[in-house]
């Protein structure tokens, strides 16, 4: 390989990156305006794990987990506070870890990695309120959030299956 082609394919790498954190970014604010759906405070279907989905499967797991770091301190930065930047990275990566671990395994489908990074998501956002609340009657609300990350988590692992199979094996290289 010369080294134009590496200049190029480093260069493709670094753009496919930065265009994964900016839908991620764009996907986050999209999400912020759309009005609660349930009665339950919280509950999203977490779009950027689309994006963070995509990135694990097809550029692996130091990607994703920069991908998704990326794009909770760019949103946090850009739209949240010191409290939503610290729920959201303790549910990121409680979530990422997870996802790239069962990954790993080859036994679950991308549906299932999803499903159990949209639980494990709601728990590491439950863990640090609990924390910062000092209560731990804030476990009972694991109950609706897991629910609820079972079913997002599923609606998210079924569309990235869709986008993986759609994109071109090049965009990796």
């Amino acid at each position: 390989m010369t080294d134009n082609q590496n200049r190029s394919n480093k260069t493709k790498a670094m753009a496919t990156r930065a265009m994964l954190v900016a839908v991620a970014f764009v996907l986050s604010w999209l999400e912020a305006q759309i009005p609660a759906f349930f009665a339950v405070p919280g509950m999203k279907l977490g779009l950027t794990n689309l994006v963070v989905l995509v990135a694990l499967y097809i550029l692996g797991s130091k990607d994703a987990l920069g991908i998704n770091l990326l794009r909770i301190l760019l949103v946090g930065l850009t739209f949240g506070n010191a409290f939503s930047l610290l729920y959201s990275a303790a549910g990121g990566i409680l979530s990422g870890t997870c996802m790239i671990l069962l990954k790993k395994t080859g036994r679950f489908s991308v549906t299932a990695v999803s499903i159990a990074g949209g639980v494990m998501h709601n728990v590491g956002q439950i863990i640090v309120a609990m924390i910062v609340l000092e209560t731990k009657a804030l476990a009972y609300y694991l109950i609706p959030l897991w629910a609820s990350g079972i079913v997002a988590g599923a609606i998210i692992g079924i569309l990235s299956s869709m986008v993986i199979k759609r994109l071109p094996k090049s965009i990796a290289e």
